[in-house]
């Protein structure tokens, strides 16, 4: 069933069936740094290195991302809505979750600063890359 919200909604994404090919994320990355992650299906931590670039959220095996480099995984975050501190969700340290209305995920920082630093930044980007509502859709009520 996640799965179907999962396609429905456009979370996190096999990067194989991703619309992600025209990020440049080895380039002028956003942030980049290791975080340790939950897998999807099978509940282990593993540790990945993550890049935010336009939006998406990429992560790979290894902290050299060149061209070449394809991701493990691209979680685009203007789909989910809040980004905040997790330790007493999943009782960890420098804990962080990424929630959207279907799924919440879970990730390890190195220390508190780092996860501080991931939180605003993907703050910004949830913020940035949003859809926004536009001025001729809001509805007046009043004037009907």
């Amino acid at each position: 069933m996640a799965n179907l919200w999962r396609a429905a909604v456009g979370l996190a994404t096999n990067p194989a069936k991703a619309d992600h090919d025209a990020v440049e994320f080895w380039l002028n990355p956003e942030r980049t740094g290791w975080l340790t992650k939950q897998g999807e299906y099978i509940k282990t931590w593993r540790r990945r290195w993550f890049v935010l670039k336009q939006g998406k959220l990429f992560w790979f095996k290894d902290s050299t991302v060149t061209r070449a480099s394809k991701p493990r995984g691209v979680i685009p975050v203007a789909s989910y809505l809040t980004v905040k501190g997790a330790e007493d969700a999943i009782n960890k340290p420098c804990a962080f979750e990424l929630s959207s209305r279907y799924e919440t995920m879970y990730f390890i920082a190195d220390s508190e600063k780092e996860k501080e630093d991931w939180i605003n930044s993907i703050g910004r980007s949830i913020v940035q890359h949003s859809r926004s509502v536009t001025d001729n859709e809001i509805v007046d009520y009043d004037k009907r």
